[in-house]
């Protein structure tokens, strides 16, 4: 924008400069005219003007002067070779009238159709009154274009200037922002596990902020081994009593016995996940875990393989390098409930499926079905409620899904039930991938 205010004023000026030099020049050559003509003893127009342009000479070339007699006492008629006989129309007096200095100038067409600037004048030659109107004439058309090109040549010169200064702050401001853009990449390895510092050779501007950075980085980790450890000693002093509690429960063979057995053995599950929930926390926006699915998932369907033996058991792979971004322990968790959720309700067949989940966020999605009676969708919100079971005539403590989607909310991610093609269950999980 201020080169283009620039332009435009530097063109404002040079069109007004050029435009009062040429009627400062063409008054110059009528002063000259008028003092290099005279009246002849008879009466009659006489004098070789030389107005030291060239121009006057050259046919029809738009530069032209003339004398031509007004009063009754004058005879003659003087004119450039230029005008070669022709005559230039003059304007009206009552369209454009004298000045006090007795001039006038105005605009008017050329003999080849060019734009002329007439200076004129009426001068009394001598005592006799005689009077004579002197004219002058400049090709107007020539400035305009002499403008026109020095416009042209200040915005190709100015055109030229913006883009390099462009280039060079574009430089300028990409090379100021490395360093910057070398903390995003630091910050981007420790988000995807690739490392667990900010580097922090930096320049004096920024290296505070990286060592703000890991400040905060080792607190996270002071506070995430802190909770583990906390998480490990409560697992270590409730496994004692409920070991007990098993026990005992094995030489008791009456209801009461089953009963108190059943509900050690929940409390040991419900255990076990809380714990599994407070260590996924505890990791969670810190640093990312890196865990291969397909190894994963291949594993767990040789283990649902021998789990039930007379079903079909396929594993249908359509994403080979999918990085689910969490630990593995956790995906092994959700894959292992499900599975042994279809096992449970399935008749003869079990499909797996690994695939790529269209979307803005990166992200892969596991399909896990069977033929089993399946779950109407009324009872879709029932069945993932902690403890709840669908179907009581089945073993279970109806904690599995109830597990499964925690966890899956735990990464962010996504977990829906359906009916699917085999016509049972269809489960899907959503989970985040590992961003390169």
């Amino acid at each position: 924008m201020a080169l283009v205010v620039v332009a435009t004023l530097i063109g404002s000026l040079y069109s007004d400069a050029a435009r009062n030099n040429f009627e400062r020049l063409l008054t110059a050559h009528l002063f000259s005219l008028i003092g290099a003509v005279s009246v002849s003893p008879d009466g009659a127009l006489q004098g070789k003007p030389e107005l030291g342009e060239l121009r006057y000479s050259g046919p029809l070339s738009g530069w032209y002067w003339s004398v031509e007699p007004v009063s009754q006492n004058l005879t003659g008629e003087l004119a450039s070779p230029s005008l070669a006989g022709h005559s230039v129309p003059e304007m009206p007096v009552s369209q454009v009238p004298y000045d006090p200095s007795f001039t006038r100038s105005y605009v008017t067409q050329g003999l080849n159709g060019e734009e002329l600037y007439v200076v004129e004048t009426e001068v009394v030659l001598d005592n006799h009154n005689r009077v004579a109107r002197f004219r002058v004439m400049g090709n107007l058309s020539e400035v305009q274009d002499e403008i026109n090109d020095f416009r042209a040549q200040l915005a190709t010169y100015l055109g030229i200037f913006g883009i390099g200064s462009i280039l060079i702050n574009a430089a300028v401001i990409l090379f100021g922002l490395r360093p910057l853009d070398k903390v995003r990449r630091s910050l981007a390895d420790i988000r995807e596990g690739r490392s667990s510092r900010l580097d922090t050779a930096l320049p004096i501007e920024i290296a505070p902020l990286a060592r703000e950075m890991n400040a905060l980085i080792d607190n996270n980790r002071r506070i995430i081994e802190r909770s583990r450890t906390q998480v490990g000693n409560l697992a270590h002093s409730l496994k004692t009593p409920l070991s007990v509690l098993l026990n005992e429960t094995r030489t008791m063979n009456d209801s009461h016995g089953r009963i108190v057995r059943e509900q050690a053995d929940a409390m040991q599950v419900q255990i076990q996940h809380y714990l599994q929930r407070a260590r996924i926390a505890a990791q969670r926006d810190s640093v990312v875990f890196r865990t291969p699915v397909t190894p994963v998932l291949k594993r767990m369907h040789r283990v649902a393989q021998k789990l039930n033996p007379g079903m079909k058991v396929e594993f249908r792979n359509g994403f080979q390098g999918a990085v689910f971004a969490g630990e593995q322990e956790d995906l092994e968790e959700i894959v292992g409930n499900l599975l042994e959720n279809a096992g449970k309700w399935g008749k003869s067949r079990i499909l797996m499926r690994l695939g790529m989940k269209n979307g803005a966020r990166k992200r892969f999605e596991i399909l896990i079905e069977d033929d089993g009676p399946g779950i109407a969708p009324d009872k879709i919100e029932e069945a993932l409620k902690r403890g709840r079971r669908v179907d009581e005539t089945k073993p279970g403590t109806g904690l599995g899904l109830a597990i499964v989607q925690d966890t899956v909310r735990e990464y962010d991610g996504e977990l829906h039930l359906g009916r699917g093609a085999l016509g049972g269950l269809a489960v899907s999980v959503v989970l985040p991938l590992v961003e390169d």
